[in-house]
């Protein structure tokens, strides 16, 4: 039996089958082992990169500042005398959640009235509006009818919160006198209590009583925080004063917080609106060094947003210390002498304008600011009574003609402009132009005397100013000539006085300074009354840096209220750790040479002791050397009464410095306007300048024996000057400027 072939192509097929299978089975496990190896490096990456993040998304953890009390740094004076200080007490704040509603504020607020006594004196009429609303929302939004409402949402140019703000508008415009009168005495307590609760952002700590809190509301509070979610029993600061000293500056309260002209700013600093921030002078110059560093916290929240866990990341820290220039003791015997000189004045007949003194004393060599005065009296519109008003930021925001004071700089002026030298003799004699009024010095009417620099400076000669002003203008005089000068003179003679600082910022670390007014010359004469101190103004400041300059060799120093930066005291006993102590800056050296200020010196010196010195009377039996310059301007009245302006009136002024040979202080007086009455002499310009200056020779002598020294670097807390404290809360007097 014949036997069949086998089948070869069907086993063909079946390899072929076999073998694709096989290739599609490794396809797919590759597929597999790729796509689990991405798996892996996938989990990897979110679980080993990306973990951080994600829990944090999970959790929705968040670091921000809060707004803790922190204590302000302290202000001394440069011997360790405390000036401005904390004092703590007990405060009930409130932090909202992000999740928190209304109601449940209200609720807390509720709780609170019952607890605690909150003023209502704060309450505004639009509060009461927005707590009636709440309190009534379906009476309220019934008083803006269906069509109001339609024809709003109709008007195409304005978006959902612009519809609803003009709804809430309308609601409040139309809510009565008499429903708001439903408000009983408990609501308006809750109301004062949720308005405070709401004033500020979420997780923001805000103040709802820091004043007068009793020690039963602090208990009460404390006790039941487990029923009072988001409120808190604390320490808070209050800042307080110990002198009135208002150079010194204030700070905003938790209640005011900070000033609306300054919001963005400090906002952008991470501020809180409801901060304590400095609001004038040395606390607002010096805010960041003040101003402690908030603790931060970090709030964990689940996936609703709801904070879980608060957790102190950081606990923040107080401001530093600062340690200024003044020495309290003697500001304060200043700013006596100073008052008692200013009633004295006022006693006179013709004193009706006077209403103001000032005083600077400085360190020439450092720019360090020891004294600095101003009294003002003003009067109560109640009672008619005066009453004296600190004013020491008067000493460089307000200006005045400062008569022959200048002088010297003008001599100085002449020397660098070529005109004269030192030396040089002029007449002095009346100066009588085509078409003007004589022009004389006061002791000279008539005759011709030949005057040196040296003697013009000690009879303070006029008329040896006069002619300077006319040389730098490139004229002589001749009797009746017309006042014939070079355009720019004027522009010459201010550059030249700029150089001392007069016209011109001190460059003081006070805000507000002013350069002084400069006059509009109508007329060629005007730089003749510019050379003797009668036609630009000056501030007192700048008075005392520009003989400040004379006395120290031609530099001219910025003065300056701030002289070490510490860390906040370990003890209480000695100040802390030194961080900082200021350095001298100055700003520029005046064009003249050593000989030169040699010169106008020994002029001043003579004005002190000279057989015909203007400040001989009060200096000539000084135990100690001095030299200086004092000045009478005759000036037009333009002060705070307006019906007594163009008055015809004298302003007082004195330069000067001491020791003569090796100057340690320089000084400025400034008195405005002290009478009508032009045939009396009155010198307390002097008089202050001697008794302050004998007092600082006195301190100076004490505070060597006692072993008192500014220049310590591990320095003890001195005991304050007085017991009396001026709470920041306090009123300031009013100053009519």
């Amino acid at each position: 039996m014949r036997k069949m072939p086998k089948n070869n192509r069907a086993s063909s097929v079946k390899a072929k089958y076999r073998a694709n299978l096989s290739f599609r089975m490794n396809v797919l496990f590759f597929s597999i082992f790729i796509l689990f190896s991405l798996l892996i490096f996938r989990l990897g990456y979110i679980q080993i990169v990306k973990g951080e993040d994600y829990v944090r998304a999970i959790e929705r953890t968040e670091e921000i500042s809060v707004n803790t009390s922190v204590a302000r740094g302290r202000i001394y004076d440069r011997y360790g005398r405390i000036l401005v200080d904390n004092e703590p007490e007990n405060a009930i704040t409130y932090t909202k959640m992000p999740s928190t509603t209304s109601s449940e504020m209200l609720r807390i607020a509720q709780q609170l009235a019952m607890l605690i006594e909150q003023p209502t004196d704060r309450i505004t009429y639009r509060d009461k509006l927005d707590f009636w609303i709440l309190h009534n929302k379906d009476e309220a939004y019934a008083k803006v009818s269906k069509d109001e409402e339609a024809a709003l949402r109709a008007n195409e140019e304005l978006d959902s919160k612009q519809i609803q703000s003009e709804i809430d508008r309308l609601v409040r415009e139309r809510i009565t006198d008499e429903e708001l009168a439903q408000l009983t005495e408990q609501d308006l307590e809750v109301l004062a209590i949720y308005r405070e609760m709401t004033s500020g952002y979420s997780l923001s700590p805000q103040i709802i009583k820091n004043e007068n809190v009793t020690p039963e509301e602090f208990a009460r509070v404390s006790e039941r925080l487990p029923d009072l979610p988001g409120v808190n029993t604390t320490t808070d600061w209050r800042r307080v004063k110990l002198t009135s000293l208002s150079i010194l500056g204030r700070t905003t309260v938790p209640s005011k917080g900070i000033p609306l002209t300054k919001l963005n700013y400090f906002l952008a600093r991470d501020y809180s609106r409801n901060d304590r921030v400095g609001e004038s002078y040395f606390e607002a110059q010096y805010e960041e060094l003040l101003q402690g560093k908030k603790s931060v916290v970090k709030n964990i929240t689940n996936k609703q947003g709801v904070v879980v866990d608060t957790v102190t990341t950081y606990e923040g820290e107080p401001g530093n210390d600062l340690v200024t220039t003044i020495d309290i003791e003697l500001q304060l015997e200043a700013e006596r002498i100073v008052e008692e000189k200013l009633l004295d004045l006022k006693s006179y007949s013709g004193s009706q304008l006077l209403d103001r003194a000032f005083f600077v004393m400085m360190n020439p060599n450092t720019g360090e600011i020891l004294s600095m005065v101003g009294k003002k009296i003003e009067t109560d519109p109640d009672t008619g009574k005066d009453y004296i008003v600190d004013y020491s930021y008067g000493t460089f925001t307000t200006a005045y003609e400062a008569g022959s004071t200048i002088k010297a700089a003008t001599i100085l002026m002449g020397y660098k402009e070529g005109v004269i030298s030192p030396g040089t003799t002029l007449i002095d004699q009346p100066i009588k132009l085509l078409n003007t009024e004589v022009k004389s010095s006061i002791f000279n009417r008539s005759g011709a005397i030949p005057m040196s620099d040296v003697k013009a400076l000690e009879r303070s000669s006029n008329s040896y100013m006069f002619q300077i002003a006319m040389l730098m203008g490139g004229t002589n005089y001749s009797y009746n000539m017309p006042l014939i000068i070079r355009d720019d003179t004027l522009l010459r003679m201010r550059n030249g006085y700029a150089e001392f600082g007069l016209g011109v910022n001190t460059g003081v670390d006070l805000p507000g300074e002013f350069s002084g007014f400069k006059g509009v010359p109508d007329n060629p004469g005007v730089v003749l009354n510019q050379a003797i101190g009668q036609y630009d103004t000056y501030t007192t400041l700048q008075l005392a840096q520009y003989i400040s300059t004379v006395a120290n060799g031609g530099y001219r120093v910025q003065p300056r209220m701030l002289k070490e930066v510490r860390e906040p005291s370990e003890d209480g006993l000695k100040l802390g750790p030194l961080i900082e102590e200021v350095t001298p800056n100055v700003l520029n050296r005046i064009s003249n040479n050593v000989d030169e200020l040699q010169q106008v010196k020994e002029g001043l010196r003579q004005v002190y002791i000279g057989p015909q010195g203007s400040a001989r009377g009060a200096f000539s039996n000084a135990p100690y050397t001095a030299a200086g310059k004092t000045g009478t301007a005759e000036v037009v009245y333009y002060g705070p009464i307006r019906d007594e302006w163009r008055t015809q009136t004298v302003n007082l002024t004195h330069v000067g410095f001491a020791p003569y040979n090796n100057p340690e202080v320089a000084y400025a007086v400034m008195i405005p306007w002290v009478t009508t009455n032009f045939n009396i002499y009155q010198p307390h310009n002097n008089e202050i300048a001697r008794e302050i200056l004998d007092v600082y020779f006195e301190l100076k002598e004490k505070y060597a024996e006692n072993g008192i020294s500014s220049h310590s670097v591990e320095q003890k807390i001195l005991p304050p000057t007085t017991d009396e404290k001026i709470d920041e809360e306090t009123e300031e007097q009013l100053v009519n400027e």
